[in-house]
C-alpha cells in the first residue's frame, strides 16, 4: 500500500509497521535475512545499529568507527555495497 493508506483495521501497512513496530514481524524478517547469504550482512548491520543505539554515549565512538569498518568500508567483513553514498557518509561536526 502506498505511504499513509491502512490496512483492515486502521494499522499502517508499512515496512516499519510490519517489520520494525511488529515484533513477530520484525523476528521474522530478521530470521529471512539470517537466512539468506545474500542479505546476512544486512541483518548483522540491522543488530549491530540497534546495539549502537543502546549503547552509553562514551562507547558511541568507538562503536561507530567499527561499524563504519566492518560495513561501510569496502573490503571491510561485511561491506554493506547496497547502501548508498550518502547513507555510508560520515556525518558532518
Amino acid at each position: 500500500a502506498p505511504p499513509g493508506h491502512t490496512q483492515d483495521g486502521g494499522q499502517e501497512a508499512s515496512f516499519r509497521w510490519q517489520c520494525v513496530d511488529q515484533p513477530i514481524g520484525k523476528l521474522l524478517f530478521r530470521r529471512f535475512l539470517e537466512g539468506a547469504s545474500e542479505f546476512t550482512a544486512a541483518g548483522a548491520l540491522w543488530a549491530e545499529i540497534e546495539a549502537f543505539e543502546q549503547c552509553e554515549d562514551t562507547e558511541r565512538e568507538a562503536s561507530a568507527k567499527r561499524l563504519r569498518s566492518r560495513f561501510f568500508t569496502p573490503g571491510g567483513s561485511e561491506h554493506c555495497g547496497f547502501l548508498s553514498a550518502a547513507a555510508t557518509a560520515q556525518p558532518a561536526g
